[in-house]
């Protein structure tokens, strides 16, 4: 056995074994396009794909703000780290629903939705700890999926107005399944636990636009690679991924920690909801692009503004803020499976910029959101794992990157941190993914 970097030995395994059933664009091509533009030839593509349910994908043009703001965890005050927001223009520290719905306006494409989708934003630090943001292609695409688990006659409820989530941990630093993971279809035990079923909506997915056999699934990636395999690799830049849970206990609109008012379904996208949440909700899904190619040959590594050099520990936030009836009115009548906003009459589209102001106590009081001299904005601490990370503590220096150890035969890569499940597996193939950009089912 040879003990190896987690990133770097894990990407060599997985990415040979990647599903190849993708359409590819030139990429060359596609910077020359607006992003509204490149989002309707891909989506005009992505249409012929097979998929099983109905869905529709909501592109942000823009960000409506990048700003240390956090109505969810930070309520009233200065968020630990910067998110790239967007959505409602009445967006602040104490944003709630019906602040939202007062928007005049929404980065995002339909009229009638004021919601706020909200990620961490990615950042590039310098050998010498300097950091810049890294630039973000476009937006966001937050895909709406009608998922339900095949029992005849489910319904799906809409997100009711004030209803807020929160997916994935920021503290987290470490994966503790198994590297490449199984398929779907042999998870057991600890694997569909709740637990395990929140560390496996994360992705990280290599965009390779030029060489189609490149090609990776969503949600494929539970990490952030290394600077040297996007460097070699990832010739079109870095997709950041989120699953949202979609099953609900039915009654509350929060939960004190913005998570156990939700549930995964047993398959993370897909599958039947646990005992206590019977309610199925739309399945959110979260895409950011960012353009990770301008460092390439650098000498330094890509960090997540909450400190993360893992990924492990990428999360996102929602605020629901949709017209009264509109949303459920869609859900029920539209069931095209192109995923086109203009197959849902019921959808007034908009395409304009939008942005919330920053409050001025929020601006005098950080950083510079575009980077830092030293460090991350705000004096967030660069911690790599595998222990959890902490907010409270403020960096004086830049960490290197996680420096995690696997166990290698040469069949199985098994995380030494621990894994879902005691036995080993084997690799196994991927297949197309359900709304059309690869990877499992």
């Amino acid at each position: 056995m040879q003990l190896l970097n987690l990133r770097e030995q894990a990407d060599s395994i997985i990415y040979a074994t990647a599903s190849h059933t993708n359409i590819h664009l030139n990429i060359t091509f596609m910077l020359k396009m607006n992003f509204k533009n490149m989002i309707f030839v891909i989506v005009a593509l992505l249409s012929l794909s097979s998929i099983s349910s109905a869905f529709w994908r909501l592109p942000c043009y823009s960000r409506s703000g990048l700003a240390r703001l956090d109505p969810i965890v930070s309520p009233g005050g200065i968020a630990s780290h910067v998110h790239a927001i967007h959505g409602g223009s009445n967006f602040g520290p104490s944003t709630t629903a019906e602040d939202l719905l007062a928007s005049d306006c929404t980065s995002c494409g339909v009229k009638e939705d004021k919601s706020a989708y909200w990620t961490p934003a990615l950042y590039f630090m310098y050998h010498n700890g300097t950091t810049v943001l890294v630039n973000q292609i476009g937006g966001m695409l937050a895909y709406y999926l009608l998922y339900t688990d095949g029992t005849p006659g489910q319904t799906i409820t809409a997100f009711p107005n004030g209803f807020r989530m929160l997916a994935g941990d920021t503290n987290r630093r470490n994966f503790t399944c198994l590297i490449p993971e199984p398929e779907k279809s042999l998870w057991s035990g600890n694997e569909l636990t709740e637990p395990a079923l929140r560390q496996k909506a994360l992705g990280f997915n290599c965009l390779n636009y030029v060489n189609p056999t490149k090609t990776e699934g969503s949600l494929f990636r539970h990490y952030l690679p290394s600077k040297t395999f996007m460097d070699d690799n990832c010739l079109s830049g870095l997709r950041l991924e989120l699953m949202f849970p979609s099953c609900w206990n039915g009654r509350d609109l929060d939960s004190a920690d913005h998570k156990s008012h939700m549930a995964y379904p047993s398959l993370v996208m897909t599958g039947s909801c646990p005992a206590g949440y019977p309610v199925r909700l739309p399945s959110l899904f979260y895409e950011t692009i960012w353009d990770t190619t301008r460092y390439k040959g650098l000498e330094g590594t890509f960090v997540i503004s909450n400190g993360d050099t893992s990924g492990f520990g990428y999360h996102g936030d929602f605020i629901a803020a949709w017209e009264v009836g509109v949303l459920q009115r869609a859900v029920d009548t539209c069931t095209n499976l192109s995923g086109l906003l203009e197959d849902c009459p019921v959808f007034s589209a908009v395409d304009t910029s939008c942005a919330f102001a920053v409050p001025s106590s929020v601006r005098a009081a950080v950083d510079d959101v575009f980077g830092a001299p030293s460090g991350l904005p705000g004096g967030v601490p660069v911690v790599s794992g595998p222990g959890p990370a902490s907010m409270s503590v403020v960096a004086s220096a830049p960490a290197a990157s996680p420096d995690v150890t696997v166990v290698v035969t040469s069949t199985t890569i098994v995380a030494v941190l621990g894994a879902c499940q005691a036995s080993t597996r084997g690799l196994h193939g991927r297949h197309a993914h359900p709304f059309g950009h690869g990877g499992r089912h």
